[in-house]
């Protein structure tokens, strides 16, 4: 079985996920850190393009 993660989550998990993030990291830290994942997504995604060809 080869779901990715947030398809097994419903509203309920990524609510409680998201109140978690605000609670350890604050609302100030937030937009940060979700720069930071959007950036490591990013090199992942054009690592693995460029190990495919």
């Amino acid at each position: 079985m080869n779901l990715p993660l947030l398809a097994m989550l419903g509203p309920t998990e990524i609510l409680i996920i998201a109140v978690v993030v605000v609670v350890l990291f604050g609302a100030r830290k937030i937009p940060e850190l979700m720069k930071g994942v959007g950036t490591g997504i990013k090199e992942f995604k054009k690592a693995s393009k460029d190990d495919h060809e």
